[in-house]
């Protein structure tokens, strides 16, 4: 499964990376720490706060949205977007 992480900063797309992890659906992923840790190293990018409703979001529509206020440091966007695929 690949997963898909986007900035996006007034409806543009700032940046964009993806990353491999070896499961077949989000329901098999136990903690999304891991695969969050990675994606956001690679966007130069601390890590939001994880809540259920993001896990949810991603086990049920494959997609969720983090926005700053899911930051414990000031951000310069509008969206951080997750999407499996």
């Amino acid at each position: 499964m690949k997963i898909w992480g986007r900035i996006k900063a007034d409806n543009q797309i700032k940046a964009s990376e993806t990353i491999t992890v070896q499961v077949k659906s989000a329901a098999e992923i136990e903690d999304w720490s891991e695969p969050f840790s990675r994606l956001c190293r690679k966007l130069n990018l601390s890590r939001p706060v994880i809540l259920s409703k993001h896990v949810r979001d991603l086990t049920v529509f494959s997609h969720t949205v983090f926005f700053p206020a899911d930051f414990m440091e000031p951000v310069d966007f509008d969206r951080f977007e997750i999407e499996l695929f």
